[in-house]
Order: structure tokens, then C-alpha cells, then sequence
């Protein structure tokens, strides 16, 4: 539990909080709005003093001399804060969960739930029934994308402060109790969080779980990344879209039919690599709708602007492509219009090079409805013929799929059946920069009016020579760059369409630079084959205004423990701020500002101990203290980021 903070005190920690996987003492929250410092040994507290800036203390990454952090969720970073009268706090960081998957959690119900469980198309457990004897339902070690905010109304039975929430998505069970691969073969589940805010300290309690039925999204599969709507709804993710032309020998997607459905035969390819959002009710339950126009890609996370019509999406695959959506209509992304980008040549990884010119390609427009309906009764073959190897026939064009070449062909009127399920194949007739490899999470600083974009690997389809490299994509690397980037987007108005069409936005990306990059090297003492004391293959990323930073979430087989970094786009200071479990990946970033005053950082992580050869010098040492943190290596948490208490010092009180 929190330990309760004297009034005085508790108007300075109003500024920060971020969820975790224990239950932590000494835990408070940091306020959002404004930090005051305030004389003790009196009931009043002092005139506000008003944030100047903030900076974070990196910590070191923890090494074998520490084997107990490298197993477990680490936090030896501070927040440094300056305010206008010369006060400086410092507060210690720490990790709080809400829960480990594959705990009981209460369901609001006075019963209990499975915290990640996983259900079919009826609600209704799927059971792991790999080892006889001890059959048991499947539940995630895969918690990934968090969305924390507030409903007008909220009522909630149990909550004593303030009602906020949390929708949590879990991507996938990396194995099941035999220790078999059970990767994409259920499907993703995802959950509403009643979360009881304790109105002095910012401290978040779990309530309620609640399973959203998506049933009538026709179940949800590899759930990755998510980010919050401007208009407070989850956005989610459907990635590594199933290959259409391939499904009769897919068996991983069979295996998902049968788990989801009861058959292998029933999923449909088209209904999955979609943008699901999830509504929360004032009841801490939830609904979910799945959007089939905004490109049928390998969707990790996307950002909305602050229009609320503009929608910018990462593509996480090889011959990857950055796409963007413009609404119809404000706060609803059930009809508008699909853009992929096509950069002028020139792009570069030094950050010190000119920007590279982006034009876009329009792909269609579409509602969600029509979409849906195609892709009830379409099958690929209605849409375009694909050929894997050259049909000595002009009227194909030769594309890259997947690092592969292919050779496609448009059936007669069917460009837009093509634009929205079978978005790669089409963006990639249409001319496209389908070059990138594995863009993954996409953020925005509105103030400066720039996108970020994370690129978690630089290698394949982006360097020159490669055999999954094609030079009409105009990407052309000199060489690979394993730990990948961080790409900036300046966001401009009154930009055109390749067609000359006005691109009715005023947050369209019209530059693109390098921002940060990792750097690949021998292996160390440790085995980590990025530099450790820079960013390595970053994923997740999230813009905080308040904080002017950029936080970086990484999903990297180069460090041997995973790392979520602070960025300040000002200072240029680079801060690591959490160490992962080793084995696991970094996931659940998420930064709210201001949540009935209080600022938060979620953080999640996924598959522990899930060793690599980057963890070859560590495994024998490590592989044991993981399994005994973490349920054999089959749990994972779901938490926050949040001050210690106790730790606040005050370099100078005001008079």
C-alpha cells in the first residue's frame, strides 16, 4: 500500500505515475498541472511554485554483479524537476503492477477472473490441454498495448476516489504447458480495467476486469501496440495481416479457426490485419468495432492528430510501407480515405542530413461497412492474380512482398476491393516507398508539429543490394543498421495526392529524418550486440507535451535485458529509465498527461526469459531467478511507472 504523504507534500508529488507488476509501499503519484512547494509544520500550504522543466537520472543497465535486477522489472532512475522559484525536487522512480497475467482478479462481481485469459467466440474458456493432468485455460504471458483515461459518469461499484480506467490487449501465448510454439494460433483477448484512483497520492488500485466481447469484430488476432484516441477511446492493432493466397496452408491461421470458432475453416483472412477500437462504458465494461478502411496492413500502432481525423500508421513488416489515414468526420474512423507514402531520393540515417521530401499515393476511399461486406464474400482471387514466379507476362508487375518478389496482376474493377484487403500488394502497384522494415509504433509532439516513428530493424528491403532490396522503392541504404531508428516526420498543410487531389489535412508528413539510431557491435562482456547505452530495436513510443520527451519502449534480440528510454527533444538527453526482465520485451507504453491531475506512464513487458542468443553468456545464470519471478516464465505484468514517497527531496523550501 501507499503510505499516506503529509498535505504539504502531497501538492508537490502531483505530477507523475506509471503502473507495474508488484504491489509497491512508499508509491505515490506526481501531479500534472503544476508542482507546489510548501512549508511543513503548518496546515496551509504555500504559494505554487510553477514547473520551469523536468529531466530524467538515467540508470545504468543492471549486469551479472546485480543478476536479480536483470530477472526482474528494474528501476534506478529519477525525475529531476525545476521550478520557477529556484526549487528542485527529485523523485526516485519505481515499477507497480496491476496484476500478473495468470492471477485471479476481481471481476466486480464479488467473483474472481483470469487475469489474460483467453476465450472463443462465445466467451467460453479455451483450455491448454498440452500436459495431461494438468489442463488448464490458456492465459497470455503477452500484455501489450494500454490505454489509460477517464469517463464522464463513471460508477463503479468498489471504487472509493476518483473512477479511471485502463484497456489492456494481450497479443499472443508465446507456448503452451508442452512447451510447443502457440504463437497466432488463439485469439487475442482484451480487457477493461476498473482502476480506483486514490485522489491524494495518484496511487491506482485494480477493481474490476472486465473481457470485452468481440465476437462482433469476429474475434481480434496478434493484438500488438495501441494508443488513446483524442476522443478517449483504445485504439488497437491487428498485425502480420494472414496472407489471403496462402490460407489453405497456413496452420497457424487453422489452428486459430479452431481455437477461436471450433473449426479450422470458419475465420475469414479479410476480417483480420484491421484497426479495432474499443469504447469503455461508464459501468467499467466495454465495446469494440473493428475498422476495415483504414488499410489492411500489418498494424502495430497509430496516432491520431489533433484533428481528429488524421491517422498515421506504421507498418510492421518487411517491405513495409508508412500509411495514412484522413477521416470523413471527426472522432470516427469509419469512412475516409487511404494514403501510402512514396519518399524522393536521398534518405539517410544521419541525423545531421537534410530532410527526404514524402509525397502520397492515394489508395481509395471507403466506408468500414463496404469493406466488411467485401470482405464477407470476396476470395483473393477475385481481387488480383499473384504468381511467384515470372509469368513472362507484360501485363504483371513484379513487386516485393515479405522480402520475396511476386508477381501481380489487377483483376478489372476491383481497385478498391484491392486498396483495403490487400493493401501491400496494391500500395506496392501503385508505386509506393514499400521499403521500410518492421515501422512500428507512431507518436506526435503537437506543439512542434512533428511524428515520430519507430523502425525497429534497418536491415533487408531498405539497404542496396539486398535480395529482398528493390531500387524502384527509393530506399537505398549503404548498410543495415540491426538496432534500428527513430525517424522524425515534420507535419505539414495544404499538401496534394501524386494524383493532385488536396489531402484535406492540416497534419500531413511532408519531411523525414533520422532522429535516433542504434548502433550494432561484437558482442560485449554481457553479450548485448547493440550498444547498450543507446536505443535498441525501439518499438513502442509515446510523446509527452508536458514533459517535452519522448519515451521509447524496445522489442530488441540485441540487449540482453530490454529498456524503456526518456528522450527530451530539447536538451537532446537520452535517459534509460526501466530494465525488463531479461528475455522480455518492453510493451504497454502509454503517457497521459493529466488524469484528474496526475500525470502517468504505463509499461508493460512480454515472454520473459524468452532467450535468444544475444543471452547466451546470461541464460544458465538468469534462466532460474526469471521462472521464479514469473510463474515458470508463463506470466507477465501489467503496470505502471510512479514516484516513491519517501524519496522527495526538497533542495529548498520557500519562505
Amino acid at each position: 500500500m501507499s503510505k499516506p504523504i503529509q498535505a504539504s507534500r502531497r501538492q508537490a508529488l502531483k505530477f507523475l505515475g506509471t503502473p507495474l507488476m508488484l504491489p509497491l509501499t512508499g508509491m505515490a503519484g506526481l501531479g500534472a498541472s503544476s508542482l507546489l512547494s510548501a512549508c511543513g509544520g503548518g496546515d496551509a500550504p504555500l504559494p505554487a511554485a510553477q514547473m520551469v522543466s523536468a529531466s530524467f537520472g538515467a540508470m545504468a543497465a543492471p549486469g551479472l554483479t546485480n543478476a536479480a535486477a536483470m530477472a526482474t522489472t528494474h528501476v534506478a532512475s529519477t525525475l529531476e524537476v525545476s521550478l520557477g522559484d529556484g526549487t528542485k525536487q527529485s523523485f526516485k522512480l519505481a515499477y507497480a503492477p496491476f496484476f500478473m497475467t495468470g492471477s485471479q482478479v476481481p471481476d466486480g462481481k464479488g467473483g474472481s477472473v483470469l487475469a489474460g485469459g483467453y476465450v472463443d467466440i462465445k466467451n467460453q474458456p479455451i483450455l491448454d490441454k498440452s500436459v495431461a493432468g494438468k489442463e488448464r485455460q490458456f492465459f497470455s504471458d503477452c500484455p501489450d498495448g494500454t490505454s489509460l483515461l477517464s469517463v464522464p459518469g463513471a460508477k463503479v461499484a468498489g471504487v472509493k476516489g476518483n473512477t479511471v480506467f485502463a484497456v489492456v490487449q494481450f497479443e499472443y501465448v508465446t507456448r503452451n504447458q508442452a512447451q510447443a510454439d502457440a504463437y497466432g494460433t488463439l485469439p487475442s483477448p482484451i480487457a477493461v480495467l476498473t482502476l480506483d484512483q486514490d485522489p491524494a497520492s495518484g496511487k491506482l488500485s485494480l477493481v474490476k476486469y472486465h473481457n470485452v466481447d468481440t465476437s462482433s469484430a469476429h474475434g481480434l488476432w496478434i493484438t500488438c501496440g495501441s494508443s488513446l484516441s483524442p476522443w478517449g477511446t483504445h485504439l488497437s492493432s491487428e498485425e502480420y495481416e494472414p496472407d489471403a493466397f496462402t490460407i489453405a496452408s497456413n496452420s497457424m491461421f487453422k489452428a486459430y479457426s479452431k481455437n477461436l470458432f471450433g473449426d479450422e475453416t470458419t475465420a475469414k483472412p479479410y476480417h483480420y490485419g484491421h484497426l479495432p477500437e474499443v469504447t469503455v462504458n461508464p459501468d467499467g465494461t466495454g465495446t469494440i468495432k473493428k475498422h476495415y478502411c483504414m488499410g489492411r496492413i500489418s498494424h502495430e500502432l497509430i496516432q491520431v492528430m489533433p484533428d481528429k481525423r488524421t491517422a498515421l500508421m506504421g507498418d510492421d513488416a518487411t517491405n513495409g510501407g508508412f500509411f495514412m489515414f484522413v477521416a470523413d468526420k471527426e472522432q470516427d474512423l469509419s469512412a475516409g480515405s487511404l494514403y501510402v507514402a512514396k519518399l524522393a531520393a536521398g534518405f539517410s540515417l544521419d541525423p545531421a542530413a537534410p530532410a527526404t521530401a514524402i509525397s502520397w499515393i492515394k489508395l481509395g476511399s471507403a466506408t468500414s461497412a463496404e469493406i466488411e461486406a467485401l470482405a464477407n464474400t470476396l476470395a483473393p482471387t477475385d481481387i488480383m492474380t499473384v504468381s511467384t514466379s515470372d509469368p513472362a507476362d507484360a501485363s504483371f508487375t513484379k513487386i516485393w512482398l515479405n522480402g520475396k518478389p511476386q508477381w501481380v496482376k489487377l483483376k478489372p474493377g476491383m481497385e478498391k476491393a484491392a486498396a483495403f484487403l490487400e493493401t501491400h500488394r496494391y500500395a506496392a502497384l501503385k508505386g509506393a516507398s514499400m521499403a521500410f522494415t518492421k515501422m512500428e509504433g507512431t507518436t506526435v509532439n503537437i506543439k512542434d508539429k512533428v511524428a515520430y516513428s519507430a523502425l525497429q530493424n534497418i536491415v533487408d528491403s531498405m539497404v542496396r543490394g539486398n535480395a529482398k532490396w528493390n531500387e524502384a522503392y527509393g530506399i537505398s541504404l549503404d548498410k543495415a543498421v540491426v538496432a534500428g531508428g527513430v525517424l522524425a516526420h515534420n507535419l505539414s498543410a495544404g499538401q496534394k495526392d501524386s494524383g493532385g487531389g488536396a489531402i484535406n489535412s492540416e497534419w500531413v508528413p511532408s519531411q523525414t529524418k533520422a532522429l535516433l539510431v542504434g548502433e550494432d557491435i561484437a558482442a560485449d562482456a554481457l553479450g548485448n550486440l547493440a550498444h547498450p547505452d543507446k536505443i535498441g530495436n525501439p518499438d513502442n513510443l509515446k510523446f509527452s507535451e508536458k514533459l517535452r520527451t519522448l519515451f521509447i519502449g524496445e522489442d530488441s534480440g540485441y540487449h540482453v535485458n530490454n529498456f524503456v528510454w526518456a528522450y527530451n527533444v530539447d536538451t537532446k538527453q537520452l535517459s534509460r529509465l526501466i530494465s525488463m526482465p531479461a528475455g522480455a520485451e518492453a510493451t504497454g507504453l502509454g503517457v497521459v498527461d493529466d488524469l484528474n491531475g496526475w500525470t502517468y506512464i504505463t509499461s508493460n513487458f512480454q515472454h520473459p526469459g524468452d532467450w535468444g542468443s544475444v543471452h547466451k553468456l546470461v541464460k544458465s545464470t538468469l534462466d532460474p531467478l526469471v521462472r521464479a519471478n514469473y510463474n515458470d516464465g508463463f506470466s507477465a505484468a501489467v503496470g505502471y511507472l510512479t514516484a516513491e514517497a519517501s524519496s522527495i527531496k526538497l533542495s529548498k523550501l520557500q519562505a
